[in-house]
């Protein structure tokens, strides 16, 4: 049992791995900048729509607003998650809706993660960075505005 329980977690893994190169083919190797999230207040169990980012783009930063990504946990009054982005070539296309391109990643350590597309092909790989935390996408994907 034990071997058949290993070769169907080897066996889900080679197809996450899959799925995500999949997604992530039309990206191009070297991110095109930084994205950082910062939630104020958490509804213990039922998550939060995210509040501010920071988009860090060819060495200026461009403050947003973001709605429609959850974390789901119990107790957090603050929280954060950080990433990267690709295909940025004009910051007028980073704003806008994305849907997932591979959510509910499992990251070292625990650390949960999506990737995210928008219809500008504008990549974001998004990771919570507090302890704990897992990261929900909304029923309408994640809307970025810029401010």
């Amino acid at each position: 049992m034990s071997k058949l329980r290993t070769v169907s977690r080897f066996a889900l893994f080679l197809f996450v791995a899959a799925v995500a190169t999949t997604a992530m083919s039309g990206e191009s190797a070297t991110p095109s900048g930084k994205v950082s999230l910062q939630s104020r207040s958490i509804a213990a169990g039922v998550g939060v729509t995210w509040g501010d980012g920071k988009l860090t783009f060819k060495g200026k930063d461009y403050p947003f607003s973001v709605d429609g990504l959850s974390l789901v946990d119990w107790g957090i009054s603050r929280a954060s998650a950080s990433g990267e982005v690709y295909n940025l070539t004009d910051v007028a296309k980073f704003g806008g809706t994305y849907v997932a391109a591979e959510a509910g990643l499992t990251l070292a350590g625990g650390m949960s993660g999506m990737i995210l597309r928008n219809s500008d092909g504008v990549i974001m790989r998004i990771h919570s960075t507090s302890r704990g935390a897992r990261l929900q996408l909304g029923t309408g994907g994640l809307t970025i505005r810029m401010k």
